[in-house]
């Protein structure tokens, strides 16, 4: 971040003070006050109490309780909008604070592109070649719409130096909630995302490929492969711990996002018709333009488009006559058109759906009950449940029945789940092949786990396809450490079962793995997750290979480094040869959608970069160094030492107590920002494996200390360089791009924490020592990635990134002193039913900020 972004905010900031709100002065001249106290105060070793205090005896000694605590209340608001103020700053300026044409752009790879044999390898890749973001609706998305739609029209304003602008986004900013009145549905989390896929990707992903094929001097309306960037969607087809999403939902999206894509191309096409204005063409632009309209807005006309290729051959034939007949007067403009129709066809994005592994038992459960017992024979139920896998596997093999969910109306996830296959039928109808195709198995432990899901394909949906096919890709997903594990006998016995073989081979002998760095950091710890994943790529890759399988991994990544974020560009480009990569298929996670792919500027930038990640990796060999047997065995070592240590963590009998009773966890339902339930287990009280990643990662954010990011690391690092192996570990981290990335992913979350603001936890009588042994391994971990990286400071080799966090870190302290003191009050103090309820809004509405301010913290 350069200066110019601090002196814009320090600017703009103090425009709030003008503003013609009651009192804002005033409070804002104390909300200054109050965050030198908080700096000053933690700095000093006071605790959240004291530092409130002693301010309200300075500066408030006069007030009553009550006009204090509306103090702080208006301090949670204030600080919120300044956090949206640098939001809209960092925005403006992101082409002076990135490198645009710099490494890892489009351009900066094609300039190395500089020999016919490179330039026909790259063409060769791009043949089977792509990129696929799946956005998701997981619970990390705390801006509301509203306040997303100001940020991205006050950036646009500060880019345009437009003050008269600037002030009426603050001041419409000062007047907007923040918070949902109530939990939005799938459908409403649908269509907040759709405003991206609209406004941002629709206009970036064709710009980029648009450039790309152009500089190659490739024909955009005719290349093999219009998939090369695709989009993938969540919301309405993720089922996983969500009841409310079910088949009626995900039909409805579908619908919404057929409807999104044609108001685009409608959109565009009245453009071109101000353009392509010359006999011959007019004429048939119009056409296109009222048939169009009619498949947008008259279903069952007899204009409406039967599917995109009626489109498509529309638009050649417009083309041809421009270009025979006009000189190819505006041709590119068509083309430009043409491009975003073969790349995002009549349903934008593919709807994924995915549902856990244990929700399929259960459906197979009730359909054997029926279907092989008292329902159709009237004879004793078959019991599936308490059959052993063998005889499982041999019942859904030698199942031949019609299954109609309306056969079991009583029971909703069975009639759902079967409702559902029939669905993706419907939905595939609709709006093409690819408009939802693949189903993805959350917690798959077996062979079993797959095979149920294709026996519901069958008897639901039928070999319906082109050529008699299952027009149906089941993608696994392993997330523990140990599903990991046993992730490649799995597919390994799946390769050779006749069954799922001959479904691959209709598929073209292409299977998907999605492999899960949430619930596997979460599990194992930010190493051994980590370093599972790569091994287990590895791993399935040469499994795959060895039976003729081409393998593409789907990574599920959040967005803070203990959900898998971090820089995803270094993470791609790091991949060896032994881990196959015609693909790079990863979830753009709630906050991360806004804060990285939010304007087109920077959606075309991260894009891009994760794009050359994969193709310069292939083209050059360059970007990272192979890893040898004796580096694989120092990650093995360092891998296991870290799980041992986080494995302690996770087994210690304070670790639920500590997040049920000392953080805001158990709000994060309260906050309205998602659809799904924070726990997969309904019921009971708090235990960690019912706990979902997302609510799990962001409490730690919230305390500001960052688990999930690093612990065990710190002491995985002592613990080897104490036994000899220093100068390997120097070695590793300057030759392992891999290694590398690890290390400054993990330096993001501990930039981002700070113990200072939980110190006083210390002297708590039932959770001070693993408040200590917490503290031990932040401040071993600094000191060791410090030692190994040879930085006098966290991230010195990227200052930017460095000097947006300190940033941030100052905007944020106050809100974090305000909502450690909510937590104290509700721990220690005598506190009436109304005052208990005021400190838990007080901490809940923190949250907002805190977790905003960081970007990437859930």
């Amino acid at each position: 971040m350069t200066n110019h972004s601090d002196l814009l905010y320090h600017t703009y900031n103090s425009m709030f003070l003008r503003l013609p709100f009651e009192k804002i002065n005033v409070k804002g001249t104390l909300l200054a006050l109050f965050t030198e106290a908080c700096d000053t105060g933690f700095k000093t070793g006071k605790s959240p109490d004291q530092i409130i205090s002693d301010f309200w005896d300075e500066y408030c000694e006069h007030d009553s309780d009550v006009e204090k605590r509306s103090l702080l209340s208006y301090f949670i608001r204030y600080i919120e909008r300044q956090v949206v103020l640098f939001d809209s700053i960092e925005d403006a300026l992101f082409d002076e604070t990135h490198e645009l044409k710099g490494a890892g752009s489009l351009s900066y790879m094609l300039n190395r592109v500089n020999t016919p044999s490179l330039k026909e390898k790259l063409v060769e890749k791009l043949n089977d070649f792509s990129v696929r973001l799946v956005l998701t609706a997981h619970p990390t998305q705390f801006y509301p719409g509203k306040v997303l739609g100001i940020i991205d029209d006050m950036g646009k304003a500060i880019a345009q130096k437009d003050m008269e602008e600037i002030r009426l986004m603050l001041m419409q900013l000062g007047k907007t909630s923040f918070v949902n009145k109530k939990k939005p549905t799938p459908l409403d989390e649908a269509l907040s995302l759709g405003w991206y896929l609209e406004n941002v990707f629709y206009h970036a992903i064709p710009d980029i490929i648009f450039r790309l094929y152009s500089a190659l001097k490739l024909n955009v309306t005719d290349f093999k492969n219009p998939g090369v960037i695709a989009l993938g969607f969540w919301p309405g087809g993720d089922r996983d711990g969500n009841p409310f999403v079910t088949a009626d939902v995900s039909r409805d999206v579908a619908r919404r996002l057929r409807e999104a894509i044609l108001r685009c191309y409608y959109r565009d096409i009245r453009q071109l018709r101000r353009r392509i204005t010359f006999s011959g063409v007019e004429e048939r632009i119009s056409a296109i333009d009222n048939r169009l309209y009619a498949t947008l807005y008259k279903p069952g006309d007899h204009l409406v488009y039967g599917s995109c290729s009626e489109l498509l051959n529309d638009l050649m034939v417009v083309r041809r006559i421009l270009k025979d007949k006009h000189d190819g007067l505006f041709i590119e403009h068509l083309d430009l058109f043409i491009l975003k129709v073969r790349i995002f066809g009549f349903y934008f994005a593919t709807l994924d759906v995915r549902q856990d592994s244990s929700k399929h038992e259960e459906v197979w459960d009730h359909i054997c009950k029926y279907h092989l017992g008292k329902g159709t024979t009237g004879g004793e139920a078959l019991n599936y449940t308490a059959l052993g896998e063998p005889e499982r596997l041999d019942v859904l093999l030698n199942a031949d029945f019609h299954l109609d969910e309306h056969l079991f109306p009583e029971d909703s996830i069975t009639h759902d789940t079967i409702a559902m296959m029939r669905q993706i039928l419907h939905i595939q109808r609709e709006n093409g092949a690819l408009g939802c195709h693949r189903y993805i198995i959350s917690n798959c432990g077996s062979v079993l786990n797959v095979m149920e899901v294709l026996t519901l394909a069958r008897l639901a949906i039928g070999y319906v396809g082109p050529g008699g096919t299952m027009p149906l890709d089941i993608i696994p997903l392993f997330e523990t450490v140990d599903d990991l594990k046993m992730g490649g006998q799995i597919m390994r016995d799946l390769y050779t079962l006749p069954a799922y073989r001959k479904h691959l081979e209709a598929r073209g002998m292409q299977q998907t793995i999605m492999l899960g760095f949430s619930d596997g950091t979460k599990d194992g710890g930010y190493l051994r997750a980590n370093w599972s994943i790569y091994r287990a790529k590895e791993e399935l890759t040469r499994i795959s290979r060895e039976h003729g399988v081409s393998v593409v991994f789907f990574d599920g990544r959040g967005g803070p480094p203990g959900r898998g974020g971090g820089n995803n560009a270094s993470y791609y480009a790091a991949h060896g040869a032994d881990i196959e990569n015609r693909e790079i298929q990863v979830t753009i996670q709630g906050q991360t959608i806004s804060s990285t792919y939010g304007t087109r500027m920077a959606a075309c930038y991260n894009i891009e970069r994760i794009f050359t990640a994969g193709l310069e990796n292939y083209l050059f060999k360059t970007h990272s160094v192979e890893l040898n047997e004796i580096d694989r065995q120092l990650l093995d070592r360092l891998a296991d030492t870290a799980f041992e240590s986080y494995a302690k963590l996770k087994n210690h009998p304070s670790f639920v107590p500590y997040l049920e009773k000392m953080t805001p966890l158990m709000w994060y339902g309260d906050t309205n920002i998602a659809s799904r339930p924070t726990k997969r287990n309904a019921g009971g009280g708090l235990k960690f494996e019912g706990l979902r990643a997302i609510p799990f990662v962001g409490a730690w954010a919230q305390m500001k200390q960052n688990i999930p990011g690093y612990y065990g690391f710190g002491e995985a690092l002592e613990t080897l360089k104490n036994k000899g192996f220093g100068d390997k570990l120097l070695k590793l981290y300057r030759t392992s791009l891999f290694f590398r990335t690890l290390v400054e992913n993990s330096m993001q979350s501990l930039s981002k924490s700070n113990f200072n603001a939980t110190r006083y936890q210390k002297e708590d009588a039932e959770f001070g020592p693993f408040w200590e042994l917490l503290e031990a391994e932040y401040n071993r971990s600094i000191e060791m990635l410090k030692w190994l990286s040879n930085q006098d400071d966290l991230l010195s080799d990227n200052p930017n990134s460095k000097s947006s966090i300190a940033l941030r870190e100052e905007i944020v302290l106050p809100l974090i002193a305000i909502q450690q003191y909510a937590l104290q009050q509700l721990r220690t103090g005598d506190l009436t039913e109304e005052e208990r309820e005021q400190f838990k809004t007080m901490a809940l509405r923190s949250m907002f900020g805190i977790i905003n301010a960081a970007r990437n913290a859930a």
